[in-house]
């Protein structure tokens, strides 16, 4: 197992085929990584981690929790830090990287390494309320 370390995301678990999968949600401050959580979180998912997310390996896979310090918040632009309810941790599926640029059409698959461990990574612009589709598409393809 390595060492828990942190990285910048807001991490959400989405209940699918009888267990979570974690939804890593990563982009510069206000690209919109609450936001979509949120969006995720009102569809049946559970907030991991709000901003910061603690990422560790084992036995090949990558798991996720909140700092103790931020637990059970996330922000709400224009209302502040709420609670939600939350999972205390996940084994990581994706990660999605927000952008406000154009997005490509038809990508070739990605992926990234996360304390040695590669998740699939997609690029996602969002703002369009069709975003958590696209989420919940990539996850019924893993």
């Amino acid at each position: 197992m390595t060492p828990a370390a942190p990285i910048h995301a807001t991490t959400v678990a989405v209940r699918q085929g009888g267990g979570w999968r974690g939804v890593m949600i990563l982009g510069a401050s206000g690209a919109g990584k609450s936001d979509l959580g949120l969006r995720l979180i009102g569809r049946g998912g559970r907030l991991v981690s709000d901003d910061y997310t603690h990422v560790w390996a084992s036995n090949g896979a990558l798991y996720a929790r909140a700092p103790v310090a931020i637990a059970g918040r996330i922000e709400v632009r224009g209302l502040g830090i709420v609670t939600a309810a939350t999972r205390p941790l996940v084994r990581a599926a994706l990660a999605v990287v927000c952008t406000h640029e154009p997005v490509e059409r038809l990508p070739e698959a990605q992926s990234r390494a996360f304390c040695g461990v590669d998740l699939p990574f997609l690029t996602l612009d969002p703002r369009p309320a069709s975003a958590v589709d696209v989420v919940a598409a990539v996850l019924e393809t893993l």
